[in-house]
C-alpha cells in the first residue's frame, strides 16, 4: 500500500506561482506512473498532468500546457507540479496520483487508471 501526502497549496493573486509536492511512502514508488488532477467545487475531477515513472514522458491537459511543469524525484519519493501564471480558474483541490501497474512505462491520463490518491491540497487564485 502507498500513501501520498500532498503539500504546497495556498492562496495566490492571478498571475502568480505556487510549487505543489507529492510525498509517496513506499519502495516502488519509481516503479509508478504519476498524475495530477484537480476538481473545481460543483464539478468533475479533471486530468491536470502526467508524468512517466522515469520520468522522461510527461502530458498536460490543454487548458494548463506551458504554464505547468509536472517532475519527479525517485530518489526523493516525490512528484512536483509548478504553476506559473495562475488563472481564477485554476482555482480547485489538488490531488496527486499513483498508477501501480509494473507493465506500463509511459504516461496515465485517465482517472479510472489510478490506484492511490493523495486527500488533496487547496489551491485559491484571487482575481
Amino acid at each position: 500500500q502507498v500513501q501520498l501526502v500532498e503539500s504546497g497549496g495556498g492562496l495566490v493573486q492571478a498571475g502568480g506561482s505556487l510549487r505543489l509536492s507529492c510525498a509517496a511512502s513506499g519502495r516502488t514508488f519509481s516503479t509508478y506512473a504519476m498524475g495530477w488532477f484537480r476538481q473545481a467545487p460543483g464539478k468533475e475531477r479533471e486530468f491536470v498532468a502526467a508524468v512517466s515513472r522515469s520520468g522522461g514522458d510527461t502530458y498536460y491537459a490543454d487548458s494548463v500546457k506551458g504554464r505547468f511543469t509536472i517532475s519527479r524525484d525517485n530518489a526523493k519519493n516525490t512528484v512536483h507540479l509548478q504553476m506559473n501564471k495562475l488563472k481564477p480558474e485554476d482555482t480547485a483541490v489538488y490531488y496527486c496520483a499513483g498508477d501501480k501497474r509494473s507493465s506500463w512505462a509511459g504516461v496515465t491520463l485517465t482517472l479510472g487508471a489510478y490506484d492511490y490518491w493523495g486527500q488533496g491540497t487547496q489551491v485559491t487564485v484571487s482575481s
